[in-house]
């Protein structure tokens, strides 16, 4: 099927997915990630290479073309940044709860987030790799400490 608009990618994007029976990158989703392999060098694969791996709740596949897979990405970005913008809200929330700037970096409950997220990516539906999981997480955390200082300094009388 092909996407002419991002309001279609949207709805499609925003549909349940399954994925094709046969997964040859199924060891890309756990980890660690498997040894890159020295047999790539000057390998050139006709595209597409491989059958499409997603496939739509009404039977169809994406993508045709890379401009199908762009347009989908696309709008998951929007997605992501609107869900990253509610959570900024909730950790500038959080805050107000810290007595102390020591307080407000707390790595056990780091750990734990990012430690769930691993785990919850390897039971939904598409999977997520786990090296996704972990690095995101880990971002988003290492980059919500310095906002929620920031805001924990901009209350000091």
């Amino acid at each position: 099927m092909k996407l002419t608009t991002i309001s279609s990618a949207l709805v499609l994007a925003l549909a349940p997915l399954s994925t094709i029976a046969e997964d040859r990158a199924a060891a890309c989703y756990d980890l660690p990630l498997p040894i890159p392999s020295t047999r790539t060098q000057g390998v050139n694969l006709t595209t597409p290479w491989a059958q499409p791996f997603i496939q739509y709740p009404n039977g169809t596949t994406c993508c045709s073309s890379i401009e199908e897979v762009r347009a989908g990405i696309n709008s998951l970005n929007d997605q992501i940044l609107a869900l990253l913008a509610q959570r900024a809200e909730f950790v500038r929330e959080a805050t107000r709860f810290k007595a102390t700037i020591d307080s407000v970096d707390v790595p056990a409950r780091d750990k734990e987030v990012v430690e769930k997220a691993v785990a919850k990516a390897k039971c939904l539906k598409p999977k997520l790799p786990a090296v996704i999981a972990r690095a995101v997480f880990e971002a988003i955390i290492n980059a919500s400490v310095p906002f929620e200082k920031c805001v924990w300094e901009a209350y000091l009388d």
